[in-house]
């Protein structure tokens, strides 16, 4: 094929799409309300599994110690914790710096109830804040830990808190909805696609006549088929550059609008570009792929004269 022949390819391609403007406009509207669509549970979903990650990632495991534990038992008990190959970070937290941080939460309001507990009336214990790689192990890593007990009498450690019942219910839920958003956000695609494709196929058989005309008077198969391929991958381009537009203008007012409310709680949503560019990508590629492959798919039928 010659570069003049694909340059009137184009050409004819771009003047399909103006010349026929009522379904020009309904394919593309077809596509840009189907892919809006997906665009928006796909962020949705992305935001969702970037929130139980966050959540996930701030159960950590609170070991407390016997209140007269030697300083050589407490070193080998976290000589034992950081060695664990689960573990990601481990915190020695001393009953004076535990009682800091107790006032620091309770504000002046607790300063009355905390007051003459220095020093040796400290009545807190000496524990270890331990962060796990995988959230998912957690239960597992305070099994270990409790095992370090084991032989020792009296038992070093107090208590291993990681609220379990609480936990576990966690990692039930996000793991029911990072399923259900991954079905749906599945069943969304293929409808788009059904949606889409019948669309094009519609615009082009409303100009069967055509086809068969250019057929009868000796035009070749890809001489006819290569300006609706274009037109396809023109109207998928189209359709698809719209929402990815909207999408992107709307999360991102919706980042400046609630960023600092949202923070207050410690979560945030998935970075603006972190969101837009596989979302806006993967609208795209079906876009073209769909514009393209309904347009050739439906043409092939009036090729046969």
């Amino acid at each position: 094929m010659t570069i003049s022949t694909l340059g009137r390819h184009f050409r004819e391609g771009g003047k399909n799409i103006i010349r026929n403007g009522w379904m020009t406009f309904a394919s593309i509207s077809s596509i840009s309300i189907s892919l809006f669509i997906l665009g928006l549970f796909l962020i949705l979903s992305l935001n969702v599994n970037y929130l139980t990650e966050q959540i996930e990632k701030q159960v950590e495991i609170k070991v407390f110690l016997e209140l007269e534990t030697p300083q050589e038992e407490i070193e080998a008990i976290e000589a034992g914790i950081t060695g664990m190959p689960e573990v990601e970070k481990n915190t020695f937290v001393s009953k004076e710096e535990g009682l800091e941080i107790l006032r620091e939460k309770m504000g002046e309001s607790g300063e009355a109830y905390l007051e003459g507990l220095d020093g040796e009336n400290n009545p807190l214990n000496d524990s270890f804040t331990v962060e796990v790689k995988e959230p998912s192990q957690v239960g597992m890593v305070a099994q270990k830990i409790e095992a370090l007990n084991t032989g020792k009498d009296p038992a070093p450690i107090v208590s291993v808190n990681y609220g379990k019942g609480t936990v576990d219910t966690l990692f039930k839920v996000t793991s029911i909805i990072r399923n259900v958003g991954l079905v749906l956000v599945v069943c969304l695609a293929l409808t788009a696609m059904f949606l889409i494709s019948n669309t094009i196929k519609l615009t082009i058989m409303a100009r069967n006549r055509e086809i068969k005309i250019m057929k009868l008077v000796g035009a070749t198969n890809s001489f006819i088929n290569w300006p609706f391929f274009i037109e396809g991958a023109l109207l998928g381009l189209i359709g698809s550059i719209i929402p990815i537009g909207i999408l992107s203008y709307g999360y991102f007012e919706l980042l400046k609008s609630t960023q600092a409310d949202i923070s207050v709680f410690m979560v945030h949503f998935k970075p603006l570009l972190e969101v837009i560019y596989p979302v806006g990508i993967l609208l795209l590629s079906i876009g073209l792929v769909i514009g393209i492959w309904g347009s050739t798919i439906s043409v092939r039928k009036y090729l046969k004269v």
